[in-house]
């Protein structure tokens, strides 16, 4: 492993980024086979619901313990067994067959590696993408890539799979013999990424735990109301709507969900390219921004989820996207100007795990299906959406993180420096 922060190498954030991808690949590749496992296999929609959000249960913990533990131990300690564990939950699911426990395991091996990248490697790429590691790096640019990593591996994880599974045999099988083969050259990458952290000695381990950033106001103000917004938005997009379409695209369902998780994502992607421009340390515009597309993708999403309209599902599901990249740039810019310097991991997992209470929308939403169309429980999630919007609006420019500062106290007793806020 690499000394701490070496001589600058502005490239080497690109090693914690391909484990990211590759992670993100085997977290979201099961997605467009949901069908699949519904028709080929026979499990039933609540069944398929459930394995969808299973893998949150290996996520949350591996956040919750992984980024704080990570600001503690070090970067690469807590990241390098992440693309190992995704080599083992896709190893699981290529045996799963129909066996819903034995996809349920893999979807949480699956899960735990995802919530080891996204809250460790989006510290570690933020922090190899400033000084002293990458000198003349813009301020975001930390953000954008680990969302940019994330996105592009959920994507084409999501493509792949759903391409597989509708032209090739064996489509249960060889997506997740892919994304192993994928993870196991990832973990090869990353055993030479620099790491950027020292490890702390002494104080509780217990209180390295505790994220006192995340009782920060505007956290709970701006962050926290729109985090479950980010992946609710693509959950919809490429969970819920190719159920809603399933008998209009005949045997190309599987083909059809893939198609609309590239859309989406493919918006998403795209989208984070120009999200810093609607970022703002002065207020929550970015936030704003996103949580007004959630609005309006979620009203069409509920006119498309009243018409047989095939072009209306994948207008729906390309503004859903984009909403999804939009939240997802701003919360973690957002959480990054938050963050002190000893608990930014903690609080960007505090973050993802928040933003993934969202994957429970489909679930939830096909337990309300027996009371409520789709069509009005879209509506409905755009008028929270829009209540969101208006939550956040009140705390517009208020809270604003300011400058960390070392004050005499911090310094005469090793503690964390204060952070002075507007």
């Amino acid at each position: 492993m690499s000394a701490l922060f070496p001589v600058p190498r502005p490239a080497a954030w690109r090693r914690v980024a391909l484990a990211m991808f590759a992670v993100a690949w085997g977290g979201n590749e099961f997605t467009p086979l949901l069908v699949m496992y519904k028709v080929d296999h026979g499990l039933s929609t609540a069944t398929v619901d459930v394995l969808l959000g299973a893998y949150v249960l290996g996520i949350i913990p591996a956040l919750l313990l992984g980024g704080p533990l990570s600001d503690r131990f070090g970067r690469s300690r807590l990241m390098l067994p992440a693309p190992l564990f995704a080599v083992v939950g896709s190893l699981v699911l290529a045996g799963g067959g129909s066996q819903s426990a034995v996809l349920f395991a893999g979807r949480v091996f699956s899960g735990i590696a995802l919530g080891l990248v996204m809250a460790v490697g989006t510290a570690w790429i933020k922090e190899l993408s400033q000084a002293p590691a990458s000198p003349n790096t813009s301020p975001g640019v930390g953000a954008r890539r680990a969302a940019l990593s994330l996105t592009m591996g959920f994507g084409l994880g999501a493509v792949v799979a759903a391409a597989l599974a509708q032209f090739a045999p064996r489509g249960d099988v060889y997506p997740y013999l892919i994304n192993a083969a994928l993870s196991l050259a990832s973990f090869w990458f990353l055993l030479r990424a620099p790491e950027t952290r020292e490890e702390q000695v002494g104080g509780s381990l217990i209180a390295d735990l505790k994220v006192p950033s995340s009782r920060h106001r505007r956290f709970l103000l701006v962050v926290l109301p729109a985090a479950p917004w980010v992946f609710g938005t693509s959950a919809c997009a490429y969970a819920i709507i190719p159920t809603l379409f399933a008998d209009q695209v005949g045997d190309l369902r599987v083909g059809f969900s893939g198609l609309l998780c590239l859309i989406a994502l493919g918006c998403g992607f795209g989208i984070q390219l120009i999200a810093s421009r609607f970022d703002s340390d002065r207020s929550a515009r970015g936030t704003g921004v996103g949580l007004g597309a959630t609005t309006l993708s979620m009203a069409v999403a509920a006119i498309a989820a009243g018409n047989s309209s095939i072009l209306l599902a994948i207008v729906a599901a390309a503004m859903l996207g984009v909403s999804y990249g939009l939240l997802l740039v701003a919360g973690l810019s957002e959480i990054q100007r938050i963050a002190g310097p000893d608990d930014l991991a903690g609080l960007t997992a505090v973050y993802y795990s928040l933003t993934y209470l969202g994957f429970f929308i489909p679930a939830i939403l096909a337990g309300l299906d027996i009371w409520f169309s789709y069509r009005q429980m879209f509506a409905a999630g755009a008028g929270i959406a829009a209540v969101s919007l208006g939550f956040v609006g009140l705390w517009w420019a208020k809270h604003l993180p300011g400058p960390v500062i070392e004050d005499e106290f911090s310094v005469a007793h090793d503690a964390a420096p204060v952070r002075v806020d507007a």
